[in-house]
């Protein structure tokens, strides 16, 4: 009689394609590797042209599984496609911070957010040649209020076979209410899925890969603990590449997502897979 458990297969999404040279070349070296299967591309990155385009399918292309989706961004530094877009911070989208006060406070106009995110599902249309295949956000932005229901809104209309990302964890409450930063997923996450759901849009049933990125942590352990729980089909979220002056110019996660890459380049990743009997395949 066989006692082992059988093999959940997830999805390991590293975002930020896109944000910099050195954050690309990172991202397709795992999954040349196979130690990735999903990406999600930021058409508003500072190395989004062609040519990193054209890398990126190819290296995707020699693997059995590899979604690329779209990074809808929303959030500074990164500046709107659309000349209307409000509200603005000098040219820019608001900060992270700014951005979720306002869809709290309902200050947002859902018809701006749904005209960016359309451009943006358009550009990224433009540039891989077919549509995503699933849509999450920057920075977590498509859960925000108000921002997750012009994003339902424009997924369903100009993608509509894909999926979306949502945050929330299937662990227990005990385990949960130790990562603030991950049960603030949570909670945007309850209403994005009920939302979702009644669009008839499908998301991952679970998430993890949320992390308080400036104490430097312990990637391998961390990601034991994301893949506890985690059910089949689930997602996990990296951050790995490798740090370079736009990168360094762009965002504050910068040498983490070299440790992000070093941890799963090794031979310890694959190892912790098939001990917890999770496949990539």
């Amino acid at each position: 009689m066989n006692d082992a458990a059988p093999s959940r297969r997830i999805w390991l999404c590293a975002d930020d394609y896109g944000l910099s040279e050195g954050v690309n070349r990172g991202i397709r070296d795992l999954i040349a590797r196979g130690r990735l299967n999903a990406t999600s591309a930021m058409v508003v990155g500072a190395a989004i042209g062609r040519d990193e385009v054209a890398a990126l399918k190819r290296v995707a292309a020699d693997r059995q599984r590899c979604a690329i989706g779209l990074h809808a961004t929303l959030t500074a530094p990164f500046r709107p496609l659309t000349m209307h877009f409000r509200p603005t911070d000098g040219g820019m989208f608001l900060p992270f911070a700014k951005m979720l006060r306002a869809g709290l406070l309902r200050r947002l106009d859902p018809e701006i957010i749904h005209a960016e995110l359309m451009v943006q599902l358009t550009a990224f249309k433009d540039l891989f040649g077919r549509d995503p295949e699933f849509v999450d956000g920057h920075q977590h932005v498509q859960l925000f209020p108000q921002i997750r229901d012009a994003f339902l809104q424009a997924v369903r209309e100009a993608a509509p076979g894909a999926w979306v990302r949502q945050g929330g964890r299937r662990q227990p409450l005990a385990q949960r209410l130790g990562a603030p930063k991950a049960l603030v997923l949570d909670v945007l996450s309850a209403q994005f899925r009920k939302k979702a759901s009644r669009a008839n849009i499908a998301f991952n049933p679970a998430f993890a890969g949320a992390y308080d990125f400036t104490g430097q942590p312990d990637f391998g352990v961390l990601m034991r603990q994301f893949l506890d729980c985690l059910p089949e089909g689930g997602l996990v979220m990296c951050h790995p590449g490798f740090v370079d002056e736009t990168l360094v110019s762009l965002d504050p996660l910068t040498t983490q997502r070299e440790t992000e890459h070093a941890y799963l380049a090794s031979a310890d990743f694959p190892a912790l897979l098939a001990a917890n009997n999770v496949t990539l395949d």
